[in-house]
């Protein structure tokens, strides 16, 4: 039988409302896809496309803070060792009366083999990363992956900025809207817990966010030069009556 795909006013909230980013198929191997941790699953992307290979993984965990997209995955994507979990953690857009912070991961050391962190990092603000890079240096093997989209800048450019201020926010009623991390920055938070990025994939837009592929141990890669077509990608402004 065909998974269904979300609803459109739940699509719009995870990027764009049309299907093309649901018809989209990850690239990963098969060999990382055995235990999978979805950072901001939202309505299941990741998951639908999951359960649709051979072999599925023979664990997936999807943790999102908008309750209704876990209600959807719930009732829609449900399948044997796939759980999806709301975590309450507050952003204004998404989650307005959760709790400040960051929410540890319900899952035990060295659980997963790949973790997705697309749209994650790019919509947290400063105090809240590393905690969450913690948890995810806790819960990866050690053979495993993290796969995650940052949007990056040289904080070298802006003598404006204390020590202590290493991000950029775009909206002042809701600065999760999107966050722009200084790389130095984001390099010795990853070092500092034995973390390295193994590859880098530049913006499709010029300034937009990196891909990068980030494992235990080992030393940074080279970044290439953003050298993509100027263009317009804006997130969407948030408000949902069905949260």
């Amino acid at each position: 039988m065909a998974l269904p795909y979300p609803p459109e006013e739940m699509r719009a909230l995870v990027g764009r409302p049309a299907l093309d980013l649901f018809l989209e198929e990850p690239s990963y191997p098969p060999h990382l896809t055995r235990r999978v941790l979805d950072l901001g699953c939202g309505c299941g992307r990741i998951a639908r496309w999951l359960l649709t290979q051979t072999p599925r993984p023979t664990r997936y965990l999807g943790l999102d803070i908008h309750a209704g997209m876990i209600e959807w995955c719930q009732s829609n994507l449900a399948a044997e060792a796939f759980d999806y979990i709301r975590q309450d953690v507050a952003n204004p857009g998404l989650n307005p009366t959760g709790t400040l912070g960051a929410a540890p991961i319900p899952a035990e050391d060295g659980s997963f083999s790949l973790i997705i962190a697309i749209s994650f990092f790019t919509h947290l603000i400063e105090s809240q990363v590393p905690q969450y890079l913690d948890e995810i240096a806790r819960v990866i093997a050690a053979d495993g992956t993290l796969h995650s989209t940052f949007f990056l800048f040289d904080k070298r450019g802006f003598p404006m900025m204390q020590e202590f201020q290493n991000a950029l926010y775009i909206n002042a009623d809701d600065p999760t809207n999107a966050v722009i991390y200084d790389r130095a920055w984001l390099l010795n938070e990853l070092s500092e817990r034995n973390l390295a990025v193994r590859w880098v994939g530049p913006p499709d837009i010029q300034g937009f966010h990196w891909h990068l592929w980030i494992g235990k141990g080992g030393e940074h890669v080279k970044f290439p030069r953003d050298l993509a077509p100027v263009g317009r990608l804006p997130p969407p402004l948030l408000g949902d009556p069905h949260r």
